[in-house]
């Protein structure tokens, strides 16, 4: 990717619109007992309701919690929202800790340990649980336990019309040019940020994982960064015969629409409506569109069961999620400034340059790229495949931050600062260095004397003593714990306007 002088000049006036990129936080993590076991215990009711709550919700698992900022033009701004609620969450745990790390631990047998999403009785509460219980059956519920942080990212009006881009229609096709030019080259986040390197032995369940034993309890490859993003994280043999073209929203949608059409024989024997009986919610591919594993999204605001599919086709796109940030379980809250400084400036990079079509070689070529990152991201001299030829990961990503260079030069220059230079140094410093990447320093905290469960579980109490020290905002509080009684009145709302039957409403949810 290289950025163009005209594109670069376009954007140094004062109201380029810079200043105002919009970005969001979406943050997971398990609430754990005092012992590091997967909390048995219900979502706490002083949360509200994890239905209907803005803030604070649950994906897969009862007991896997997930922490939504608003929309912020600040990055500072979006870091402190997302503390406010992991302070009120803190507050409200009783005597729980949230699991810092991607890579789940200790959970034991997988139906009895790992309870799933529980939203009420209403129609499209009951359809959110159906929906984790086909995820699994398909996958197995260990697997969904992973957590991460999803970047929520999109660009101002003021910066769309200095780039003469104005119609939905225009925006649109901007933003899918952003995701092309994202998965050729999303491995570079995994290199930087990535901080799963190793996992719990009680997470292999199979013996042809391939890792090593680090010590008693804990394994690892030793150069890798985002086990979490590889073989066994998400992943998927029904998926890896679909091929999600990003090339429009057309394609898209009509690739995405034989996920959620093709039935898949292996899904079969899983129970639709069998006497009642919802094991998943179809026999396809893709139950629905967030079954789709994939590094980036393109996003549309969906009203209350709507299909994002169909808000994406009437509406077109109107941001993306990032869905390959590992949670740092050096910083309270998973993220800090630096990440989000770096995210922004890849993300424009990736929007203002040039950015071919996609084609099914060229996935399975990102694919290879991803998972020789992940597993063997830090070995000093790792070829990765670009454009039918090889080269060394240094030498790609010193390319690719020359060109974020430029972005931040920007950046700098609209907010009065050097924040994004020095972000970039700091980038820098880790394509040189590897033993200065988050993945390396977990393992020199594990060559410690340390397991990976031990490690985790002090850095847990570290992160649950840091925010009992915290100063009590009490405007904060006050409105979450408004929103979590709104939320709760909200869910009743709810289950009381249903008139569909269960199947009735699931075969018209469904309906594309």
């Amino acid at each position: 990717m290289r950025i163009t002088q005209r594109t670069l000049e376009m954007l140094r006036s004062a109201d380029a619109g810079l200043d105002q990129l919009q970005r969001g936080l979406e943050k997971e993590s398990l609430r754990v007992a005092a012992d590091g076991s997967l909390s048995k215990q219900r979502h706490p009711k002083a949360l509200g309701s994890a239905l209907t709550h803005k803030a604070i919700t649950t994906d897969f698992s009862e007991a896997q919690l997930e922490l939504i900022t608003g929309v912020h033009d600040s990055a500072d701004a979006c870091l402190s929202e997302l503390t406010e609620i992991h302070n009120f969450v803190h507050a409200n745990l009783e005597n729980e800790l949230l699991w810092p790390s991607s890579m789940p631990c200790i959970l034991g047998t997988e139906n009895d340990a790992i309870p799933i999403g529980q939203y009420g009785s209403s129609n499209i509460g009951q359809t959110k649980t159906v929906y984790r219980r086909g995820l699994g059956n398909r996958y197995g519920r260990l697997m969904q336990t992973i957590s991460g942080i999803h970047y929520n990212f999109s660009v101002p009006d003021t910066l769309w019309q200095r780039l003469g881009i104005n119609s939905q229609a225009q925006k649109t096709k901007a933003y899918f040019s952003l995701i092309r030019n994202f998965r050729r080259c999303s491995w570079l986040l995994l290199y930087l940020f990535g901080a799963s390197p190793a996992v719990c032995r009680s997470f292999l369940q199979r013996p042809d994982h391939g890792l090593l034993e680090f010590s008693e309890g804990t394994f690892y490859l030793p150069h890798a960064t985002s086990l979490r993003m590889g073989r066994l994280g998400y992943q998927s043999d029904a998926q890896s015969e679909l091929h999600v073209s990003y090339n429009s929203l057309e394609e898209y949608a009509a690739t995405m629409r034989a996920g959620l059409t093709t039935s898949y024989p292996g899904y079969a024997h899983i129970p639709v409506n069998k006497d009642g009986d919802y094991q998943q919610l179809n026999d396809s591919i893709l139950q629905i569109e967030n079954e789709f594993y994939g590094t980036i999204r393109p996003k549309r605001s969906a009203a209350s069961g709507e299909r994002p599919l169909a808000a994406l086709g009437q509406r077109g796109v109107e941001y993306i999620e990032v869905r390959c940030v590992d949670l740092d379980p050096f910083t309270p809250i998973g993220i800090d400034l630096e990440h989000i400084h770096f995210l922004d400036t890849f993300l424009l990079l990736c929007l203002l340059t040039e950015s071919p079509t996609d084609s099914r070689e060229e996935s399975a070529r990102m694919v290879r790229n991803q998972t020789a990152v992940v597993e063997n991201g830090r070995q000093l001299g790792l070829m990765l495949e670009r454009d039918g030829e090889s080269i060394t990961l240094q030498q790609w990503a010193a390319e690719l931050l020359a060109e974020c260079a430029k972005v931040a030069t920007l950046m700098d220059q609209h907010s009065n600062s050097a924040l994004y230079h020095d972000t970039l140094t700091a980038q820098l410093a880790k394509i040189e260095n590897p033993d200065l990447t988050p993945s390396a320093r977990v393992i020199q905290a594990l060559g410690q004397g340390t397991s990976f469960f031990q490690f985790t579980m002090h850095r847990a109490q570290q992160h649950s003593d840091f925010f009992a020290t915290q100063p009590v905002d009490a405007e904060s509080r006050a409105r979450l714990r408004a929103e979590a009684q709104r939320s709760l009145i909200k869910q009743s709302e709810i289950e009381r306007a249903d008139r569909l039957s269960f199947s009735d409403f699931v075969h018209g949810y469904l309906a594309i």
